[in-house]
């Protein structure tokens, strides 16, 4: 997989990760702190592994050769994000962070094995998958979230209806 190929990738990480900023926008501020289903992340928790271990962390450590997301720190994080509003920035300064990473990287660094905190090492490429299948899942835990809270969540395939920077290109 080379540049081209994690461009396009990139491309539909971008717009999906327009649906989870909107989706972000409709859980209710007073569920970021709770658990809406007993055992599982909440929805601040779930902000900090996304956009960032995830995200941010994955993007960034392609790019420089070596992931080294740590996950512990999560807690911490979560605890800042309260609302709507601070869950927002977060994702948003994460994605800026990653979207710079990517920007810089070519096809040395995806073709480069990267070694992570998991106990694996893979070509950066793969990394892309991880941060698409990582979304993918943990976007589908906050709808489930968005509609045991009543919320009506935004349609998954809306992209057109993404925040600036995050629809479709044209």
């Amino acid at each position: 997989m080379d540049k081209q190929d994690v461009n396009r990738l990139w491309d539909q990480i971008r717009q999906k990760y327009g649906v989870y900023l909107r989706l972000l926008d409709a859980i209710p501020d007073e569920a970021y702190q709770t658990h809406p289903v007993a055992g599982i992340r909440t929805p601040a928790e779930m902000v900090a592994h996304v956009s960032g271990s995830v995200l941010r962390d994955v993007a960034r450590g392609v790019a420089e050769g070596e992931i080294r997301s740590d996950e512990s720190v999560e807690p911490e994080v979560a605890r800042g994000i309260t609302d709507r509003a601070a869950a927002t920035a977060f994702a948003l300064e994460c994605w800026d962070e990653a979207a710079r990473a990517v920007e810089g990287m070519g096809d040395e660094e995806l073709s480069a094995i990267v070694p992570t905190p998991w106990g694996m090492a893979f070509p950066g490429w793969v990394g892309f998958h991880v941060m698409n299948d990582e979304l993918l899942h943990h976007r589908g835990q906050l709808f489930a979230y968005a509609r045991l809270l009543g919320v009506e969540p935004p349609f998954i395939y809306g992209y057109e209806d993404n925040p600036p920077g995050f629809g479709p290109a044209a």
